[in-house]
Protein backbone atom coordinates (compact mmCIF):
# COMPACT_ATOMS: atom_id res chain seq x y z
CA UNK A 1 0.00 0.00 0.00
CA UNK A 2 1.22 3.24 -0.90
CA UNK A 3 1.27 5.60 1.74
CA UNK A 4 1.61 8.93 3.00
CA UNK A 5 3.30 10.41 6.31
CA UNK A 6 3.25 13.53 6.54
CA UNK A 7 3.75 15.93 9.76
CA UNK A 8 2.81 19.49 10.60
CA UNK A 9 4.35 21.68 13.47
CA UNK A 10 4.15 25.21 15.07
CA UNK A 11 4.09 27.59 17.33
CA UNK A 12 0.77 29.42 17.75
CA UNK A 13 1.13 30.63 21.61
CA UNK A 14 2.05 29.36 24.83
CA UNK A 15 1.85 29.96 28.65
CA UNK A 16 4.23 32.25 30.59
CA UNK A 17 6.11 33.09 27.86
CA UNK A 18 8.10 30.29 25.35
CA UNK A 19 7.30 27.09 27.49
CA UNK A 20 4.12 25.31 26.18
CA UNK A 21 0.95 25.77 25.02
CA UNK A 22 -2.09 25.50 26.96
CA UNK A 23 -4.66 22.86 27.10
CA UNK A 24 -7.23 24.92 25.37
CA UNK A 25 -5.09 25.62 22.73
CA UNK A 26 -4.14 21.62 22.47
CA UNK A 27 -7.51 20.81 22.57
CA UNK A 28 -8.75 23.06 19.88
CA UNK A 29 -6.05 21.55 17.58
CA UNK A 30 -7.24 18.15 18.26
CA UNK A 31 -10.69 18.91 17.99
CA UNK A 32 -10.59 21.05 15.05
CA UNK A 33 -8.47 17.93 13.20
CA UNK A 34 -11.04 15.49 14.67
CA UNK A 35 -13.80 17.12 13.45
CA UNK A 36 -12.52 17.97 9.37
CA UNK A 37 -10.41 15.15 9.11
CA UNK A 38 -12.68 12.65 7.77
CA UNK A 39 -12.52 11.81 3.72
CA UNK A 40 -8.55 13.01 4.09
CA UNK A 41 -6.74 11.11 6.98
CA UNK A 42 -6.37 7.65 7.22
CA UNK A 43 -5.16 8.46 10.96
CA UNK A 44 -3.52 11.20 13.18
CA UNK A 45 -2.10 11.95 16.37
CA UNK A 46 -1.05 15.92 18.37
CA UNK A 47 1.42 16.00 20.58
CA UNK A 48 3.79 19.38 22.00
CA UNK A 49 7.30 19.67 22.25
CA UNK A 50 8.42 23.07 23.70
CA UNK A 51 5.82 25.61 22.70
CA UNK A 52 4.94 23.84 19.81
CA UNK A 53 2.11 21.76 18.61
CA UNK A 54 3.12 19.02 16.18
CA UNK A 55 -0.01 16.97 14.00
CA UNK A 56 1.44 13.52 12.28
CA UNK A 57 -0.87 12.09 10.06
CA UNK A 58 -1.26 9.52 7.13
CA UNK A 59 -3.27 9.55 4.17
CA UNK A 60 -3.01 8.13 0.69
CA UNK A 61 -3.10 12.18 -1.40
CA UNK A 62 0.82 11.94 -1.25
CA UNK A 63 3.36 14.50 -0.65
CA UNK A 64 2.03 18.03 -0.44
CA UNK A 65 -1.11 17.26 -0.54
CA UNK A 66 -3.38 20.63 -0.21
CA UNK A 67 -6.07 19.32 1.70
CA UNK A 68 -4.26 17.71 4.15
CA UNK A 69 -2.48 20.90 4.71
CA UNK A 70 -5.39 22.89 4.53
CA UNK A 71 -6.54 21.28 7.25
CA UNK A 72 -3.22 21.86 9.51
CA UNK A 73 -3.53 25.56 8.79
CA UNK A 74 -6.69 25.55 9.63
CA UNK A 75 -6.03 24.00 13.12
CA UNK A 76 -3.42 25.88 13.49
CA UNK A 77 -5.52 28.98 12.95
CA UNK A 78 -8.31 28.15 15.13
CA UNK A 79 -5.81 26.96 18.02
CA UNK A 80 -4.34 31.14 17.19
CA UNK A 81 -7.60 32.26 17.74
CA UNK A 82 -8.18 30.80 21.02
CA UNK A 83 -4.43 32.00 22.09
CA UNK A 84 -5.26 35.12 21.37
CA UNK A 85 -8.58 34.67 23.37
CA UNK A 86 -6.42 33.52 26.48
CA UNK A 87 -3.77 36.27 25.79
CA UNK A 88 -1.32 33.58 25.30
CA UNK A 89 2.55 34.33 24.42
CA UNK A 90 4.06 34.70 20.49
CA UNK A 91 0.17 33.71 19.60
CA UNK A 92 -0.01 32.52 16.28
CA UNK A 93 3.78 33.81 15.61
CA UNK A 94 4.79 30.29 13.35
CA UNK A 95 1.96 31.77 10.65
CA UNK A 96 4.24 34.00 8.93
CA UNK A 97 1.33 34.66 5.94
CA UNK A 98 -1.99 35.69 6.23
CA UNK A 99 -3.63 33.37 4.43
CA UNK A 100 -3.15 29.71 2.94
CA UNK A 101 -2.00 29.47 -0.42
CA UNK A 102 -2.25 25.80 -1.01
CA UNK A 103 0.71 24.49 0.97
CA UNK A 104 1.98 25.50 4.27
CA UNK A 105 5.75 25.21 3.01
CA UNK A 106 6.97 29.19 3.15
CA UNK A 107 4.24 29.96 5.32
CA UNK A 108 5.71 29.22 8.49
CA UNK A 109 4.72 25.72 9.92
CA UNK A 110 7.74 22.93 9.68
CA UNK A 111 6.63 20.14 7.57
CA UNK A 112 8.42 16.75 7.15
CA UNK A 113 6.45 13.88 5.20
CA UNK A 114 7.52 10.95 2.44
CA UNK A 115 5.19 9.02 0.62
CA UNK A 116 6.09 5.41 0.30
CA UNK A 117 5.02 1.08 -0.40
CA UNK A 118 4.42 0.07 2.84
CA UNK A 119 6.26 -2.66 4.21
CA UNK A 120 4.66 -5.51 6.24
CA UNK A 121 6.02 -4.29 9.28
CA UNK A 122 6.57 -0.29 8.94
CA UNK A 123 8.19 0.96 11.98
CA UNK A 124 8.99 5.13 12.06
CA UNK A 125 10.29 7.23 14.70
CA UNK A 126 8.85 11.08 15.11
CA UNK A 127 11.33 13.50 16.08
CA UNK A 128 10.17 16.74 17.03
CA UNK A 129 12.57 19.98 18.07
CA UNK A 130 11.94 23.18 19.98
CA UNK A 131 15.12 26.27 20.60
CA UNK A 132 16.60 24.57 18.03
CA UNK A 133 17.10 24.57 14.08
CA UNK A 134 16.87 21.65 11.70
CA UNK A 135 21.15 21.64 11.32
CA UNK A 136 20.76 20.42 15.01
CA UNK A 137 19.37 16.84 13.13
CA UNK A 138 22.74 16.62 10.89
CA UNK A 139 25.29 15.16 13.48
CA UNK A 140 23.09 12.22 14.53
CA UNK A 141 21.80 11.31 11.01
CA UNK A 142 25.35 11.79 9.86
CA UNK A 143 26.30 8.83 12.67
CA UNK A 144 23.54 6.93 12.16
CA UNK A 145 23.47 6.68 8.41
CA UNK A 146 27.46 6.60 7.79
CA UNK A 147 29.08 5.76 10.85
CA UNK A 148 29.50 2.09 11.09
CA UNK A 149 30.99 3.15 14.58
CA UNK A 150 27.70 4.02 15.38
CA UNK A 151 25.49 2.08 13.04
CA UNK A 152 26.84 -1.48 13.15
CA UNK A 153 24.26 -2.31 10.64
CA UNK A 154 26.77 -0.48 7.97
CA UNK A 155 28.68 -4.14 8.44
CA UNK A 156 26.05 -6.78 9.34
CA UNK A 157 23.18 -5.38 7.44
CA UNK A 158 23.24 -6.62 3.57
CA UNK A 159 19.89 -4.31 2.51
CA UNK A 160 22.12 -1.68 3.86
CA UNK A 161 26.23 -2.58 2.36
CA UNK A 162 25.39 -0.26 -0.32
CA UNK A 163 24.90 2.80 1.92
CA UNK A 164 22.84 5.44 1.79
CA UNK A 165 22.15 9.44 -0.19
CA UNK A 166 22.16 12.38 1.39
CA UNK A 167 20.44 15.17 -0.12
CA UNK A 168 21.43 18.61 1.38
CA UNK A 169 20.34 22.12 1.33
CA UNK A 170 22.71 25.48 1.33
CA UNK A 171 19.76 26.99 3.35
CA UNK A 172 21.42 30.73 2.77
CA UNK A 173 20.65 30.57 -0.93
CA UNK A 174 18.04 33.09 -1.09
CA UNK A 175 16.51 32.83 -4.94
CA UNK A 176 15.13 28.87 -4.78
CA UNK A 177 16.16 25.63 -3.31
CA UNK A 178 20.23 24.72 -3.68
CA UNK A 179 20.55 21.18 -3.29
CA UNK A 180 23.07 18.23 -3.50
CA UNK A 181 23.16 14.60 -3.36
CA UNK A 182 26.23 12.78 -2.35
CA UNK A 183 26.74 8.87 -1.33
CA UNK A 184 28.01 7.25 1.44
CA UNK A 185 30.82 6.22 1.79
CA UNK A 186 32.51 7.27 -1.29
CA UNK A 187 31.80 11.04 -0.86
CA UNK A 188 32.09 10.44 3.50
CA UNK A 189 34.42 13.55 3.55
CA UNK A 190 32.69 15.99 1.47
CA UNK A 191 29.53 15.19 3.53
CA UNK A 192 31.16 15.73 6.51
CA UNK A 193 33.09 19.03 5.36
CA UNK A 194 29.18 20.44 4.28
CA UNK A 195 27.26 18.80 7.46
CA UNK A 196 30.31 20.80 10.30
CA UNK A 197 28.28 24.17 9.32
CA UNK A 198 24.80 23.55 10.40
CA UNK A 199 23.80 26.74 10.04
CA UNK A 200 24.51 26.69 6.37
CA UNK A 201 24.34 23.11 5.00
CA UNK A 202 21.76 20.65 6.12
CA UNK A 203 19.91 17.65 5.66
CA UNK A 204 16.62 17.39 3.75
CA UNK A 205 15.77 13.62 3.07
CA UNK A 206 18.14 10.44 2.97
CA UNK A 207 17.67 7.22 0.68
CA UNK A 208 18.85 3.81 0.31
CA UNK A 209 21.16 3.68 -2.35
CA UNK A 210 20.43 -0.52 -2.54
CA UNK A 211 16.36 0.16 -3.05
CA UNK A 212 16.28 3.59 -3.64
CA UNK A 213 13.39 4.15 -0.62
CA UNK A 214 13.04 6.96 1.22
CA UNK A 215 14.65 6.62 4.74
CA UNK A 216 14.65 10.41 6.53
CA UNK A 217 12.49 13.85 5.69
CA UNK A 218 13.75 16.48 7.63
CA UNK A 219 11.58 19.94 7.58
CA UNK A 220 14.22 21.41 5.93
CA UNK A 221 13.13 24.80 4.64
CA UNK A 222 14.77 28.40 3.89
CA UNK A 223 12.60 29.88 6.54
CA UNK A 224 14.82 32.78 7.76
CA UNK A 225 14.50 34.07 4.01
CA UNK A 226 10.82 33.56 3.70
CA UNK A 227 9.91 36.69 5.10
CA UNK A 228 12.74 38.93 3.32
CA UNK A 229 14.10 38.73 6.92
CA UNK A 230 15.61 36.46 9.84
CA UNK A 231 12.82 34.73 11.56
CA UNK A 232 14.07 32.53 13.67
CA UNK A 233 15.52 29.12 14.35
CA UNK A 234 12.77 26.76 12.45
CA UNK A 235 12.33 24.50 15.41
CA UNK A 236 12.90 21.24 13.42
CA UNK A 237 10.76 17.99 13.04
CA UNK A 238 12.14 14.77 11.26
CA UNK A 239 10.48 11.34 10.38
CA UNK A 240 12.95 8.52 10.22
CA UNK A 241 12.31 5.19 8.66
CA UNK A 242 13.67 1.95 10.82
CA UNK A 243 14.82 -1.91 10.71
CA UNK A 244 15.10 -3.93 7.77
CA UNK A 245 17.00 -1.78 5.26
CA UNK A 246 17.19 1.04 7.41
CA UNK A 247 19.41 1.26 10.75
CA UNK A 248 17.43 -0.04 13.81
CA UNK A 249 15.81 2.20 15.85
CA UNK A 250 18.78 2.14 18.53
CA UNK A 251 21.06 2.78 16.02
CA UNK A 252 19.32 6.33 15.07
CA UNK A 253 18.37 7.11 19.03
CA UNK A 254 22.01 6.21 19.65
CA UNK A 255 23.79 9.68 18.63
CA UNK A 256 21.19 11.66 20.71
CA UNK A 257 23.10 10.53 23.90
CA UNK A 258 25.90 13.17 22.95
CA UNK A 259 23.96 16.23 23.51
CA UNK A 260 25.70 18.08 20.72
CA UNK A 261 25.96 22.37 20.75
CA UNK A 262 23.29 23.45 18.39
CA UNK A 263 22.26 26.88 17.42
CA UNK A 264 18.98 28.43 19.33
CA UNK A 265 18.26 28.44 23.32
CA UNK A 266 17.57 31.60 24.87
CA UNK A 267 15.53 33.86 21.86
CA UNK A 268 17.42 31.68 19.22
CA UNK A 269 20.66 33.25 19.62
CA UNK A 270 22.58 30.98 21.55
CA UNK A 271 24.27 27.69 21.47
CA UNK A 272 23.06 24.59 23.89
CA UNK A 273 23.27 21.15 23.88
CA UNK A 274 20.41 19.08 22.36
CA UNK A 275 18.60 17.40 25.57
CA UNK A 276 16.28 14.01 24.60
CA UNK A 277 12.86 15.16 26.66
CA UNK A 278 9.93 12.90 27.19
CA UNK A 279 6.89 13.53 25.14
CA UNK A 280 5.04 16.60 25.52
CA UNK A 281 7.87 18.25 27.56
CA UNK A 282 7.83 22.25 27.97
CA UNK A 283 10.96 24.68 28.48
CA UNK A 284 12.62 26.16 31.25
CA UNK A 285 16.35 27.10 31.58
CA UNK A 286 16.91 30.15 29.60
CA UNK A 287 14.18 29.03 27.16
CA UNK A 288 15.61 25.77 26.66
CA UNK A 289 17.78 24.00 26.70
CA UNK A 290 17.57 22.77 23.27
CA UNK A 291 15.43 19.65 23.48
CA UNK A 292 14.21 16.91 20.80
CA UNK A 293 11.28 14.15 21.59
CA UNK A 294 10.85 10.92 19.71
CA UNK A 295 7.62 8.84 19.14
CA UNK A 296 7.83 5.74 17.83
CA UNK A 297 5.37 4.02 15.64
CA UNK A 298 4.30 1.14 13.93
CA UNK A 299 1.97 1.34 11.15
CA UNK A 300 -0.39 -0.50 9.17
CA UNK A 301 -2.69 -0.12 5.90
CA UNK A 302 -2.09 3.80 7.45
CA UNK A 303 -3.64 2.93 11.00
CA UNK A 304 -0.68 4.08 13.74
CA UNK A 305 0.07 2.51 16.63
CA UNK A 306 0.07 3.98 19.74
CA UNK A 307 3.04 6.02 19.99
CA UNK A 308 6.38 4.69 22.61
CA UNK A 309 8.06 7.52 24.22
CA UNK A 310 11.51 6.21 22.79
CA UNK A 311 13.47 8.77 25.21
CA UNK A 312 11.43 7.93 28.65
CA UNK A 313 13.58 4.85 29.05
CA UNK A 314 15.44 5.11 32.82
CA UNK A 315 18.80 5.66 30.71
CA UNK A 316 18.15 8.74 29.28
CA UNK A 317 17.30 10.09 32.93
CA UNK A 318 21.55 10.17 33.08
CA UNK A 319 21.96 11.49 29.56
CA UNK A 320 19.29 14.41 30.28
CA UNK A 321 21.51 15.17 33.82
CA UNK A 322 24.77 15.40 32.10
CA UNK A 323 22.93 17.18 29.21
CA UNK A 324 21.94 19.92 32.03
CA UNK A 325 25.66 20.10 33.12
CA UNK A 326 26.64 21.08 29.66
CA UNK A 327 23.85 23.86 29.54
CA UNK A 328 24.61 25.28 32.83
CA UNK A 329 28.19 25.50 32.04
CA UNK A 330 27.64 27.27 28.71
CA UNK A 331 25.38 30.00 30.03
CA UNK A 332 27.63 30.84 32.76
CA UNK A 333 30.02 32.45 29.49
CA UNK A 334 26.61 34.58 29.01
CA UNK A 335 27.28 36.74 25.31
CA UNK A 336 30.66 36.05 25.45
CA UNK A 337 32.71 34.04 22.56
CA UNK A 338 31.10 30.86 21.21
CA UNK A 339 27.99 30.93 24.08
CA UNK A 340 26.59 33.24 21.63
CA UNK A 341 25.87 33.02 17.62
CA UNK A 342 27.24 34.82 15.33
CA UNK A 343 26.37 38.13 14.11
CA UNK A 344 24.84 36.66 10.45
CA UNK A 345 23.03 33.76 12.83
CA UNK A 346 21.64 36.43 15.28
CA UNK A 347 17.90 36.15 15.91
CA UNK A 348 17.18 39.50 17.38
CA UNK A 349 17.77 42.83 15.75
CA UNK A 350 18.18 45.13 18.46
CA UNK A 351 22.30 44.20 18.83
CA UNK A 352 21.98 44.61 14.06
CA UNK A 353 20.94 48.42 15.41
CA UNK A 354 23.16 48.46 18.12
CA UNK A 355 26.26 47.49 15.67
CA UNK A 356 25.15 49.93 13.11
CA UNK A 357 25.10 52.83 15.47
CA UNK A 358 28.34 51.92 16.65
CA UNK A 359 29.77 51.67 13.20
CA UNK A 360 29.59 55.09 12.90
CA UNK A 361 31.43 56.00 15.90
CA UNK A 362 34.25 54.26 15.21
CA UNK A 363 37.55 56.60 13.92
CA UNK A 364 40.94 55.22 11.62
CA UNK A 365 43.67 56.63 13.21
CA UNK A 366 45.96 58.09 10.94
CA UNK A 367 49.84 56.34 10.64
CA UNK A 368 52.39 57.29 13.09
CA UNK A 369 54.59 59.53 11.74
CA UNK A 370 58.13 57.61 11.40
Amino acid sequence: MKMTLTAIKADIGSIGGHIQPSQRVLETVTGHVRQHQKGLLIDWHVSYTGDDIAILCTHTGGVGHEGVHKLAWDAFKAGTDVAKDQGLYGAGQDLLKDAFAGNVRGLGPAVAEMEFDERTAEPFLFFAADKTDPGAYNLPLYQAFADPMTCSGLLLSPGMFQGFSFTIMDVSHVEADRVITLNAPEDLYDIAALLRDPERFVVESIHSRQTGEQAVAVSTTRLHNIAGKYTGKDDPIMLVRVQGSFPATGEVLAPFHLGAYVAGFMRGSHAGPLMPVRQNTGTSFFDGPPIVSCAAFCVHHGRLTSPVDAFAHPYWDRIRDRISDKATEIRRQGFFGNAMLPFSELEYGGIVKKLADLEERFTVRPPETQ
